[in-house]
């Protein structure tokens, strides 16, 4: 195991988080704050280079989500917390507001539908509106009504997670990169034996873990031995390309088609310089053929390449609410990978927080299926995690 051996020292920790993304980061930062000694266990060569770095860096005010479900609460909680933290540390963003738009009278019940659903989740800013009064929000638009989000916004995602991580630090966090965790055991006593490879090997006998690790979360928890195994999610994995746009875009808003199951549609982003671009869309990846359910968190074998093919459609798409968009202004940006816990086909699942009062083991929390909007939950997953371990 990467030079470990059973002879190896086993090191006392009292609170171990398994993966430095946003998620992850939160927690530490939670977790000290209340007078933990916490130790980051990331894989990678620094923080933050998976699902966290390749998402649409939406904040997202709670439309979708079903009331009641970890997605919806931890979405409405998560974006004031979020907001006041990026005020307070000067982390760049902006409330652009967005808007959902239903192209075509038949999408015009599914609108209306995600206004109840926003009310339902205390989105009270939330508003119907009709096309005339879209476009004059937004002049470039085609849609016949639209559902009015004004306080969805966009955020600097690698600034936010260095100030997450700054403030861990502050209140005496340590952060472990190259460190994959390869295995472990519960012990008799509730504490967990963490077998950490990389260049510097060693065991770790932990109080408290959180399990924070993102697409390789399933992968992490059936490695470690006393962790029920009816406690842990299948791993399913959802490829998304994106496209940036050559000039500038009309828009001063984010826009978003009628969402499907897998995804919010192809819709339209913009960063913080007012650039836009597109995505994510969808493309479900075999876990079984790829063999990703069953790696080590550093061998995890994904491809990140666009392919530059889907353009074609991203454009189709595009032009149902902006028929204006010049051809041949797409420019492949990036991809990203969601962590599914369900696969193709099958309904949206919640985000999985499996704690004590899930499985039993006092000393072990797991995070799966992570997806959106967990950027902008992410510190109200912290807190929510930091109350189940109390």
């Amino acid at each position: 195991m990467h030079g470990l051996t059973n002879t190896s020292p086993v090191e006392a920790a009292d609170a171990v988080v398994i993966g430095a993304g946003v998620v992850g980061l939160a927690v530490a930062r939670a977790l000290a704050m209340v007078g933990r000694e916490v130790l980051i266990l990331e894989s990678q060569s620094s923080f933050g280079t998976g699902v966290s770095s390749r998402n649409s860096e939406v904040i997202h005010a709670g439309l979708y989500y079903p009331t009641g479900t970890l997605k919806a609460e931890l979405c409405v909680r998560g974006r004031a917390m979020l907001l006041e933290f990026a005020r307070t540390f000067g982390v760049p963003h902006r409330v652009t507001g967005k808007l959902v738009v239903a192209t075509e009278h038949p999408e015009v019940p599914a609108i209306e539908r995600l206004w109840a659903q926003a009310m339902a989740n205390g989105v009270n800013e939330a508003e119907l509106i009709d096309g005339a009064a879209a476009r004059a929000k937004e002049p470039a638009l085609q849609a016949v009504a639209a559902l009015h989000s004004p306080g969805t916004g966009i955020i600097d995602s690698h600034a936010l997670m260095t100030a997450i991580l700054g403030q861990a630090q502050a209140h005496g966090a340590q952060l472990a990169l190259c460190s994959p965790v390869l295995g472990g055991a519960v012990q008799p006593d509730g504490t967990v034996i963490l077998h950490v490879g990389g260049d510097e090997p060693m065991h770790l006998q932990a109080r408290s873990v959180v399990n924070a690790a993102g697409l390789c979360a399933p992968a992490v928890a059936s490695r470690i031995q006393g962790v029920p195994a009816n406690s842990v999610p299948s791993a399913h994995f959802c490829k998304g390309h994106y496209f940036s746009l050559q000039g500038r875009a009309p828009f001063s808003r984010l826009v978003y088609p009628v969402h499907t199951a897998a995804g919010l549609g192809t819709h339209l982003t913009l960063d913080l310089g007012g650039q836009a671009r597109f995505g994510p869309d969808v493309e479900w990846l075999s876990a079984t053929a790829d063999g990703l359910s069953a790696v080590v968190p550093d061998e995890l074998p994904l491809d990140y390449a666009v392919d530059e093919r889907r353009a074609a459609a991203f454009e189709q798409d595009i032009r149902r609410y902006w028929p204006g968009l010049p051809a041949g202004a797409l420019l492949p940006a990036y991809t990203g990978v969601r962590p599914k816990v369900v696969g193709s086909g099958e309904p949206a699942a919640d985000f999985i927080i499996s704690g004590p009062q899930q499985h039993g083991q006092q000393a072990w929390v797991g995070l799966y299926g992570i997806e959106s909007p967990g950027l902008t939950s992410c510190l109200a997953i912290a807190e929510e995690v930091r109350n189940r371990l109390r």
